[in-house]
């Protein structure tokens, strides 16, 4: 006479188990659904018609643009404050050495000629030694830092709606990213 299945004396071994308020008959995988009435972010925002699904689907198609476009807007910002440092003046205070100097005696620096159209000049090409850190600063800092807030706070909501596991809400968060790209794509480099 055959015996029990090993899965089935596996499974009654672990009928017993606590896991953590789930018993094992509440366990089930998660599968992408295609029903109208998946709540979003709360129970009040549940779909009950196909108007309502699909004011969600353009809801969600316009977040994924928001956040490429808040993406585009954080690397053309980082751009224009770092041409504003570069552009900034400095002062050489009295006694110490100036860059001049200190490219002229660098054993880094090399001494070239750059040719162009036939116009030869001499340069002294210098080689980047350590780190150059940003100062930080009241102007850039805590906007760079609400850029960087709003920018999570929208991807996390990105993620809830594809985490309710209905393909509607995930084609919109993938076409709203999509139209993003396609509108201000080339304004920033992936770096999230």
């Amino acid at each position: 006479m055959l015996g029990p299945r090993h899965e089935d004396v596996h499974m009654e071994d672990m009928s017993g188990m606590d896991m953590g308020g789930m018993d094992m008959t509440g366990m089930h995988m998660a599968v992408f659904q295609n029903t109208i009435a998946t709540s979003l972010y709360s129970e009040a925002w549940t779909p009950r018609t196909a108007g309502t699904y699909a004011g969600t689907i353009i809801f969600l198609i316009i977040l994924g643009v928001v956040f490429r476009l808040l993406l585009a807007g954080k690397a053309l910002a980082e751009e224009r404050w770092l041409d504003t440092e570069m552009k900034r003046r400095y002062v050489v205070v009295q006694g110490k050495v100036s860059v001049a100097e200190q490219v002229s005696t660098d054993s880094l620096s090399k001494k070239m000629t750059l040719t162009e159209n036939g116009v030869e000049e001499d340069v002294v090409v210098v080689q980047k030694k350590k780190m150059h850190l940003r100062p930080w600063r009241m102007s850039i800092d805590p906007l760079r830092a609400l850029l960087d807030t709003c920018i999570a706070g929208v991807s996390y909501l990105l993620m809830l709606a594809v985490m309710t596991m209905n393909v509607g809400y995930f084609l919109a968060v993938l076409g709203g990213t999509f139209l993003g790209s396609l509108l201000v794509g080339r304004f920033y480099s992936v770096e999230h």
